[in-house]
């Protein structure tokens, strides 16, 4: 089968492309880039994307699809079916499943589930310790042979620097980054929000940033002793941003992700108590936001992450000191991104789509991935740039409707999405 996606813009940072181009796809993969003008190939299907970005299918590095294990949050194709919805070709789900993803046969039946749903990939990030307890390391090199692409010890941050190093020397020798969660729990334990003037106000205890201040400085001190790839997660605090782009400065192999919620909303949003506002790590104050801008603007900050949580409204209809972490946000990632950093003049289009693809491709060596190049794997994001619309949690494709963005109107957002050559979203 052919398909032409024509009459877009085409923005590929990997090809050093940002023009007006049509994208020649067979057979799942990307043969031809054709000039406007030049005609249609013969027995072509046609999407016709006038006025929208064309773009390397997004790729959301960091998400919990829950399954196995609490499939009444989520499911793995629920979650791919949100994702597609937000303009994601590939998702890369932690391990904090039941039980943890720490072997092989838990990577696998990820993969397997993803493709039953034939809607976005899945590429799976393994556990760093069995279970995720921080005292055994897990299989590495068998769950990479079953498709893990990372390791992580996600929301149980490994506390032990020894057992950290021997993670980071072992995760090298089978070329896989390390993700960490950078929490320091002998500072932060109890805390519900971030440690500063608003938890006072509220009365809730607080989560310092220095807790992940001194884990983000720990961990690049061990990638630069070991020569690992140390990646961090949700970056959220002005200290750790520093520390990355010194780290960067200095050559150590760091990179960094961070939120869609972390680069818009502060903590004065805790000030109606709705547990739609609790995250680990925290929302933080406006210092630390415009420390992530910043951070976004001048390069240190690699890609953009949903960190996609989803909780029961049971669950999330507690008292805020009760309710779990977490927020969905799969689809609303893009629009907030166009609102908070495009149409603010923060970054350009291009930025936008080397932050959300050909970084994060990069990061996790998919090949194929993260370039419409011709021989590429054809997973393409469109974007509607003028595009307005209103996200309702009502309407979500995920089983759960935990995001605090219920009712924000966005102008920018995705068009369709077609993962190997397949149309799978459509507005």
């Amino acid at each position: 089968m052919k398909l032409l996606i024509a009459n877009g813009h085409l923005i590929d940072p990997a090809a050093q492309e940002n023009t007006g181009m049509s994208v020649l796809i067979e057979d799942g993969k990307v043969t031809a880039w054709i000039k406007p003008g030049e005609g249609v190939p013969e027995g072509c299907e046609v999407f016709d994307a006038s006025g929208m970005l064309v773009a390397p299918g997004f790729i959301d590095m960091h998400v919990h699809l829950r399954e196995p294990g609490q499939e009444h949050k989520e499911t793995i194709a629920s979650g791919c079916a949100a994702a597609v919805a937000g303009g994601w070709t590939s998702v890369c789900p932690m391990p904090n499943t039941n039980p943890v993803n720490d072997n092989a046969a838990i990577t696998r039946y990820m993969i397997e589930q993803a493709e039953r749903a034939g809607l976005a990939n899945i590429f799976p990030i393994g556990a760093i310790t069995k279970s995720s307890d921080g005292t055994e390391l897990a299989e590495m090199g068998e769950m990479k042979s079953a498709g893990a692409v990372a390791v992580s010890d996600d929301g149980r941050p490994v506390p032990n620097a020894g057992m950290m190093r021997r993670a980071m020397q072992y995760a090298r020798d089978f070329d896989l980054p390390v993700i960490d969660h950078c929490e320091d729990k002998s500072l932060s334990s109890g805390g519900v929000m971030h440690e500063g003037r608003v938890s006072l106000l509220l009365g809730l205890k607080g989560m310092p940033a220095l807790a992940e201040d001194i884990d983000a400085v720990r961990d690049i001190i061990l990638a630069k002793d070991t020569g690992a790839h140390i990646h961090i997660a949700h970056v959220s605090t002005k200290g750790a941003v520093e520390a990355v782009r010194h780290a960067k400065n200095e050559g150590i192999n760091v990179t960094c992700e961070v939120t869609p919620h972390h680069f818009t909303l502060t903590d004065r949003a805790v000030e109606g108590y709705d547990t739609n506002t609790k995250m680990a790590p925290p929302l933080r104050s406006q210092e630390h936001l415009e420390a992530i801008i910043e951070g976004i603007k001048d390069g240190t900050i690699d890609s953009i992450a949903t960190d996609h949580a989803p909780h029961h409204a049971d669950e999330k209809a507690l008292e805020y000191d009760r309710a779990p972490m977490g927020i969905t946000g799969l689809e609303t990632a893009i629009g907030l991104a166009f609102n908070e950093l495009v149409h603010k003049g923060v970054i350009g289009l291009a930025r936008l789509v080397e932050m959300c693809s050909t970084n994060p491709a990069k990061i996790f060596r998919l090949e194929g991935r993260g370039t419409l190049a011709t021989g590429s794997i054809a997973d393409v994001t469109v974007i509607d740039p003028s595009r307005v619309w209103t996200y309702t949690n009502a309407e979500s494709r995920s089983k759960s409707r935990n995001s605090p963005f219920d009712g924000w109107q966005f102008q920018g957002g995705v068009a369709a999405t077609f993962v190997g050559g397949k149309l799978v979203y459509k507005i």
